[in-house]
Parts: C-alpha cells; structure tokens; sequence
C-alpha cells in the first residue's frame, strides 16, 4: 500500500489508575486484533480533542466518566495495512462502574503485571513507557 493512500488512525487511550492497580480491557472476537489487550479509548472524530475523545469513548465503550490526571508522549506504530497515533492519558474514574459494551474482558493489575498480557503492538510500547515513569522500570514488553 502506498504512503499516500495509507490510513493513519489517531486514537486516545486511557491508562486508568485505581489503588494502585492499571486498567488493562480485552478486546472481542469481533473487534481489529481480537482478543488481544489494550487500554480503552477510541478513534479521535475530526475537530474533536484528544481529550474529548477519551471521554467519550470511556462513556460509551464502558460507562465510566473519567478525567485526565496527564498526558503521556504521543507515539506512532505502524501496522500492515495501517498506521496508528496514540495520545495516552493517565486517567481516573470519577464515576460508573466498568460495563462491558465492547470488550470481552478487563483486568486490574499492579504496573509489574502489565506485560504478562498479549498487548496490541501500539500499547506495547505505551507499557514499557508507563512502566518506566510508575516504577523506573525499564523492562521490554
């Protein structure tokens, strides 16, 4: 596929912290990488914030409404057939319980646990990332 006609997706996600623990959502069998783990958030609309976005998408994929506590480093990975942009937040839930709406599953896990799981490729980096900042941890994922 050509540079030109390459789709480069921008997506905000939520790293959600609670007690210590690090909100990991599994996708379904139906969604792009299925059953593969990630943290939640959704596809930036166009004229929309990247913060914005997450709370909508939180509300929507999970009924949570969550705030930023702070923007991590954008980073770029690219697929195959496409290209993705992540603007990472870490977030907390200001209200709602975790509802399952699109995924399959969530896990809370301490920052250590993180890279046990099978990660999409763009959150894996986001792991290593978060882990280093949480924990001075510089472990590969």
């Amino acid at each position: 596929m050509s540079d030109e006609k390459r789709m480069h997706i921008q997506v905000a996600c939520a790293i959600i912290e609670r007690d210590g623990l690090v909100l990991a959502a599994r996708r379904s069998r139906s969604m792009r990488m299925p059953l593969k783990w990630e943290f939640p958030g959704g596809k930036i609309e166009p004229g929309e914030s990247p913060e914005a976005c997450l709370r909508r998408e939180l509300m929507e994929e999970m009924a949570l409404c969550v705030a930023a506590k702070r923007a991590m480093p954008c980073l770029t990975h690219e697929y195959p057939a496409f290209t993705v942009t992540l603007y990472p937040f870490v977030c907390e839930i200001l209200s709602g319980e975790v509802t399952l709406n699109e995924h399959r599953a969530v896990a809370w896990l301490k920052p250590e646990e993180l890279p046990a799981l099978d990660w999409v490729e763009a959150d894996r980096t986001l792991v290593a990332t978060y882990r280093r900042d949480v924990t001075g941890t510089d472990v590969a994922v």
